[in-house]
């Protein structure tokens, strides 16, 4: 298990091999260390601008190698945005590191979340949140696919139905209140009494009678919070919604 320090000591080594990389213009720290707000728990976060010319694919390639026979990795993934590759690590020390590559020209703040270590910044146009109306339109998907999951007797799908229901609720919830709402980030912040509503959509077991209350529970909250996002939507929703869950 890895501790403060070591995560602190690692992130100050990368960014020293990356102040000693020719191919990398800029750096800067991102997440929840950008801003102060880092906790015993937190990974690494940090962004690479790429000098004109580069081969971002040939420097990916390298500093993944070291990764692995420097600093423990054990495995990685991608995430994509625009055309910068997040590549995220998992160490053998549990410790997740987060390494962003940003081609010429597209290395700059998304979010408040950067601070600029060495380098320039250009300007970028700020990552979108969640689009309400999509949210809707997922969360009545997820309850229509609850129902017949629960109908055919699928009870971890009509779980898993069920919590992507109540997940889009909590995500509107959090459009509303101004908090982040894209992978739980803003959720424990919401305020306690819609908290306690969209809980009783939690399931307690995979029996029928627990699937069909906690169905129920979620779509009621799904029709609330779609309401107060889209009034006329929710409208025409809430018969539909509560003929699908009666």
């Amino acid at each position: 298990m890895f501790n403060p320090t070591d995560r602190d000591q690692l992130r100050a080594r990368l960014v020293e091999t990356a102040r000693a990389d020719p191919r990398i213009a800029s750096a800067a720290a991102t997440g929840s260390a950008a801003v102060g707000a880092e906790d015993r728990w937190s990974d690494i976060d940090l962004a690479f601008g790429l000098a004109a010319g580069t081969d971002q694919d040939a420097v990916i390639a390298d500093w993944t190698a070291a990764m692995y026979s420097e600093h423990g990795a054990v495995d990685h993934l991608d995430v994509p945005f625009r055309r910068t590759v997040y590549r995220v690590f998992l160490l053998a020390s549990t410790l997740q590191v987060d390494l962003a590559f940003a081609p010429d020209g597209e290395f700059g703040p998304t979010a408040p979340t950067f601070r600029l270590i060495f380098g320039t910044a250009a300007e970028q146009s700020p990552s979108s949140p969640p689009d309400p109306s999509t949210l809707i339109g997922m969360g009545w998907l997820y309850a229509l696919h609850a129902r017949s999951s629960i109908e055919r007797g699928r009870a971890w799908q009509a779980e898993y139905m069920i919590s992507g229901t109540r997940d889009h609720v909590l995500a509107l919830a959090c459009l509303r209140h101004g908090l982040p709402a894209s992978q739980g980030r803003g959720m424990d912040r919401l305020p306690p009494d819609v908290l306690g509503l969209v809980a009783e959509a939690l399931v307690r077991s995979l029996d029928r009678a627990e699937l069909t209350r906690a169905f129920r529970a979620a779509v009621a909250v799904l029709v609330a919070e779609a309401r107060s996002a889209d009034a006329d939507r929710a409208d025409r929703l809430a018969g539909v919604l509560a003929a699908l869950s009666g």
